[in-house]
């Protein structure tokens, strides 16, 4: 004599279609929680007029070892952490989108018949002098477990680089959030490494500019030998003087579309990932080596010059390329699966919204757009009268089980008609003369429109009667100089410290590194030029 089988809430066949439904919320990025899943189950069991345990109606929710019996009963089900994803990308990253760059690309390439050797990608990267530890061997059991760190917030130096479908690279150039750059910024980086500063630590038209001049330095493109250059849309890439220089130098830029890089960008697939890793790795190891010191962005460049060459190997670099279907060429890289998250957002033109007169007239059973074939069990069929053109004739539906009916796939709304002129960019060919005299065109008028904000402002302060104490450019400028003796930054200098500025050259060193020194201190630099 055994145990009877307990009896399931569900039968195999409504469980199929609750796990199909799971799984496609899921794919749309929408998915459910533990929690979640248990709420839609008593919902489903209510709606369908199931028979459910007292303990579900007590608590509006199926009970834990429903959902952990039912997880064991569909394996391909599992309670998995997911990524945060930006609204921007999962919504942009749709087929019409990503079949107008392929379109492009394919275009490019027929023109101009370019090998692995041609074909490159640019992107930049920030790195912080404070990056996430990496997980270590501790007690069990402890609730807090703690990992050494340069400070609580850090400061971001950027680092951009190329790579090409071959597996090459081009040296990287640093961005440091200083404004006057200097050449020791880049002791221990890679060789041949360039660099530069500004306020920010992030790249702009300048840098940007800097970094496409260091870029046809070593890759030496030409008229004759042009080469394809792939990058994001971001605006310090669609500067009218690089795109001229670019031109100029047979270097095809073509751009991905908005929010479509961490598909279709190699950089971002397959080698800053590693990279980013490697990096906090490595501080780990220099903070361990360095007791007691802090790692500033004069350490960044050691840090790369030991991670990066790990990073972006030759396999990582043509993996990126063949991922993202770049090269070689394949439009069809990403089935349908990778296009489901902007199913929320994917919405007919305003044209095609308005439903017909026989669309109305049809009676809706429930929404199968994403799901054509539900269960077709019957174990809880509810006769409803259909609509009829005859008197005392009713058609009789049977409600299908579907957990779509009780909670229907998000779907946004209709597309608002906008009121401004501001024009959303695609997938382009940069130095195409069409495109290029439209961004001359655009710039020109932001400029323009720049100019004539600063000249109003500058009336408004004329007119002002209120007298404000000036400071001295030397002191307002102080976080950007550094100590002639030993480099260390104004802005890192303990309280208390005292400087002292050379009469010649106007830089500026600590008291205690100068001994001595009087008022007219004139540092050695200087000393020896007046001696030669």
């Amino acid at each position: 004599m055994g145990y009877a089988t307990p009896r399931q809430v569900f039968s195999s066949t409504q469980e199929d279609s609750l796990k199909k439904y799971l799984l496609q919320m899921a794919s749309i990025f929408y998915g459910y929680s533990p929690k979640d899943v248990r709420r839609l189950a008593y919902e489903c069991a209510n709606k369908f007029e199931i028979e459910i345990p007292p303990s579900w109606a007590a608590n509006k929710m199926a009970g834990k070892e429903w959902l952990t019996m039912f997880l064991k009963r569909n394996p391909e089900l599992s309670i998995r952490k997911p990524e945060p994803t930006s609204l921007g990308r999962a919504t942009s990253f749709n087929a019409q989108n990503v079949k107008v760059f392929f379109d492009k690309l394919a275009e490019v390439m027929d023109r101009y018949g370019f090998t692995a050797a041609d074909i490159w990608n640019i992107d930049e990267t920030g790195l912080s002098t404070v990056l996430k530890p990496n997980k270590i061997v501790a007690a069990k059991g402890k609730r807090n477990v703690g990992a050494m760190t340069s400070g609580e917030r850090g400061t971001n130096v950027t680092v951009v680089t190329a790579v090409s479908a071959l597996g090459n690279a081009v040296s990287a150039m640093f961005v440091f959030s200083r404004k006057k750059f200097k050449t020791h910024f880049l002791n221990g980086g890679p060789p041949d490494c360039i660099g530069t500063g500004n306020a920010s630590g992030w790249v702009t038209d300048e840098e940007f500019y800097q970094f496409m001049q260091h870029f046809i330095k070593h890759v030496k493109p030409s008229m004759e030998r042009p080469v394809l250059l792939v990058l994001d849309n971001h605006s310090s890439h669609l500067n009218v003087k690089t795109l001229t220089l670019a031109k100029e130098n047979g270097v095809v830029m073509l751009s991905f579309p908005p929010h479509c890089s961490h598909k279709l960008q190699p950089l971002d697939v397959s080698v800053f990932g590693p990279f980013k890793k490697y990096c906090a790795a490595a501080q780990d190891a220099w903070l361990r080596n360095n007791p007691g010191k802090t790692l500033t962005i004069y350490d960044i460049p050691k840090i790369v010059a030991d991670s990066l060459p790990i990073a972006q190997t030759s396999i990582n670099i043509v993996n990126g390329f063949r991922k993202t279907g770049i090269f070689p060429y394949n439009a069809n890289i990403f089935g349908e699966d990778g296009f489901s998250p902007s199913f929320v957002t994917d919405r007919p033109g305003l044209e095609n919204s308005k439903p017909g007169k026989d669309y109305l007239e049809q009676p809706v059973m429930s929404s199968t757009e994403f799901n054509p074939t539900p269960s077709t069990s019957t174990s809880q069929a509810e006769l409803e009268p259909g609509p009829s053109n005859k008197e005392n004739e009713s058609v009789n539906l049977i409600q299908v089980f579907s957990p779509e009916i009780v909670r229907p796939f998000p779907k946004a709304g209709p597309r608002k008609v906008g009121t401004t002129n501001r024009r959303k960019r695609k997938a382009a060919i940069l130095t195409d003369t069409p495109e290029k005299n439209a961004l001359e065109e655009q710039q020109n008028k932001t400029t323009k429109k720049v100019k004539k904000t600063k000249k109003n402002v500058d009336k408004k302060k004329k007119k002002g009667v209120c007298k404000k104490v000036l400071q001295s450019s030397d002191e307002s400028d102080n976080g950007d100089y550094s100590c002639l003796i030993c480099c260390e930054d104004y802005v890192e200098s303990l309280p208390g410290e005292t400087w002292i500025q050379c009469q010649t050259c106007r830089e500026w060193a600590h008291t205690k590194c100068v001994p001595g020194a009087g008022l007219t201190f004139v540092c050695v630099n200087c000393n020896n030029d007046n001696d030669d």
